[in-house]
């Protein structure tokens, strides 16, 4: 009983749908950046490397061996670096988008939460902690004067 009150807690408090929509746009953002990679940033790359296809870029270790038959016996055995520079080539573009990202909501976040900034609208909070500040600013300066 306590666990599923806990989980009921856990789901009303928002955290289960934040995790969820969360989820759902980086499984989105997964394959737009996959698609960005392989489709738009990898052909010029091919292009100005006289043709190269990263993917099917491979150290082989040791080759296949076919029998007479045509038949693969023993499968080849090879570091396929190209797929690595893909992946990591995904990995620099996701950081760098999400670093961005950041970076644009915490400016917002900055804007929001400065209250002599009269264009956004302060979290009441926000407001009146400054209030508070303000008049315990003036109170101390009323102390310091007296004689």
């Amino acid at each position: 009983m306590k666990f599923l009150r806990e989980f009921k807690e856990f789901a009303v408090k928002g955290n289960m749908m934040d995790m969820a929509i969360g989820i759902i746009i980086g499984a989105a953002f997964n394959k737009l950046i996959d698609v960005l990679v392989k489709k738009v940033f990898m052909p010029p790359l091919s292009l100005m490397t006289d043709g190269l296809n990263f993917q099917d870029k491979k150290y082989v270790l040791r080759d296949a061996i076919i029998n007479s038959n045509g038949e693969i016996t023993v499968q080849e055995v090879a570091i396929e670096y190209g797929i690595l520079f893909e992946t990591f080539l995904d990995f620099l573009i996701v950081g760098l988008t999400v670093f961005i990202v950041v970076k644009g909501m915490n400016r917002l976040r900055k804007k929001a939460q400065d209250p002599k900034n009269k264009v956004v609208a302060t979290p009441k909070d926000i407001e009146l902690l400054s209030q508070l500040t303000e008049l315990m600013e003036e109170q101390n300066n009323l102390l310091k004067n007296k004689p």
